[in-house]
C-alpha cells in the first residue's frame, strides 16, 4: 500500500512540473512576437523620419557664370547625375541654398537648353534653374517662381573692332551679330540693332563667344552676368552697356527677370521655392553671382 501511495505522489509531481513547463513555453513566443512587432514599428518610424525629398534640378552645366561642369567638387560643386563631373555656378549656389533651407537633397541633371522645359513637362526633373527669363510664352507651359535674379541686357564686342567704343544701339548699325538659340537676346534684342546682319543662333554661350572671338561675327548680345564673366576671362572682349542712355535695348520685365520653372500646376513645390526666395534680397543675389564669377572655369 505504501508503495502504491509513493508511486501516485511521484506521478502527481511529474504532471505538475509538465503543466508549469507548458505554460512557460506557450507564453514566451507571444512575448517575443510582441517585442519584435514593437521593434519593427520603431524601425519603420525611424526610416520614415530619415527620408528626405530629392530635388532634381536641371540646367545646361555649360552657361557660365550661371552654371557649368567641372572635374572635381572644388568650391562646393555638386555631382552631376549619371556623370563623373560636377556642376557649379550661380544656379547651383542658389539650388544648394534652397535645398538647405527646405531640408531637401539636391540632384543636378545636365540637359541641353531646348530639353529643359520638355523634361519638366514629362516629370523627368522637378525644377529648372538655368537663367530662364520669365516670358509669357514659357508661362503657357510651365510655372515660374518670383525672380531669382534680374539681368540687364548688354553687348559684347572685340576690343580691336570698330564697335568697341559704341555709345548706343545706333553705333552698332550694320554689325554682324548672334546670340544663343531661343533666348530673348536673339529673338527680341538683335532685331533692334539698326540694319543688323543677324547670323544663325548659337546652341550655347561658349559657342557664341567662340564665334565672336574668332572674328566670325562682330557682336553678341547677352545679359550682364554672362558678359561680366566673359570679360573677366578674355581681355580681348569689351562690355558695352547702354542702360543709362536713351539709345538702349527696349525690354520688358519678363525679358530680364529670371525665374525657377516647375511643372505646370505643381503649386506645392512652387510655394516652397517662393518661401525661400522671398527671404533673399537683390544684394543677396549679387553676392551669390559675384562668388560664381570669381571661380568660373577658364574654358570655352
Amino acid at each position: 500500500m505504501r508503495r502504491i501511495l509513493t508511486l501516485l505522489l511521484v506521478l502527481m509531481m511529474a504532471l505538475s512540473l509538465c503543466a508549469c513547463g507548458t505554460t512557460d513555453a506557450d507564453t514566451a513566443p507571444a512575448d517575443d512576437a510582441a517585442a519584435q512587432t514593437d521593434d519593427a514599428a520603431e524601425a519603420d518610424a525611424s526610416a520614415a523620419e530619415g527620408e528626405r525629398t530629392v530635388l532634381r534640378v536641371a540646367n545646361e552645366c555649360g552657361y557660365a557664370p550661371y552654371n557649368w561642369a567641372q572635374g572635381d567638387d572644388s568650391n562646393g560643386a555638386v555631382p552631376i547625375a549619371d556623370s563623373s563631373d560636377f556642376a557649379y555656378g550661380y544656379d547651383v549656389i542658389m539650388a544648394k541654398y534652397i535645398c538647405e533651407q527646405l531640408g531637401y537633397d539636391l540632384e543636378i541633371v545636365k540637359l541641353d537648353w531646348d530639353a529643359l522645359i520638355p523634361a519638366l513637362q514629362s516629370g523627368t526633373v522637378d525644377a529648372v534653374i538655368a537663367g530662364q527669363s520669365i516670358t509669357s510664352d514659357r508661362l503657357e507651359v510651365v510655372d515660374f517662381t518670383e525672380p531669382y535674379y534680374y539681368a540687364s541686357i548688354v553687348t559684347l564686342a572685340r576690343a580691336d573692332s570698330d564697335y568697341a567704343n559704341a555709345q548706343g544701339l545706333s553705333d552698332l548699325a550694320g554689325a554682324s551679330c548672334t546670340s544663343q538659340l531661343n533666348t530673348i537676346w536673339y529673338d527680341n534684342c538683335l532685331p533692334q540693332i539698326p540694319d543688323a546682319d543677324i547670323q544663325t543662333a548659337q546652341e550655347t554661350v561658349p559657342a557664341m563667344l567662340v564665334a565672336l572671338r574668332s572674328g566670325a561675327i562682330d557682336l553678341v548680345v547677352t545679359d550682364m552676368p554672362t558678359a561680366m564673366a566673359a570679360t573677366a576671362v578674355y581681355d580681348d572682349l569689351v562690355l558695352l552697356d547702354f542702360t543709362d542712355t536713351d539709345d538702349n535695348f527696349q525690354v520688358s520685365d519678363e525679358d530680364i527677370n529670371l525665374g525657377i520653372s516647375v511643372q505646370k500646376g505643381n503649386t506645392e513645390l512652387l510655394d516652397a521655392l517662393n518661401s525661400v526666395l522671398s527671404t533673399l534680397t537683390v544684394d543677396d543675389f549679387e553676392k551669390m553671382m559675384a562668388e560664381a564669377i570669381s571661380v568660373q572655369p577658364l574654358s570655352e
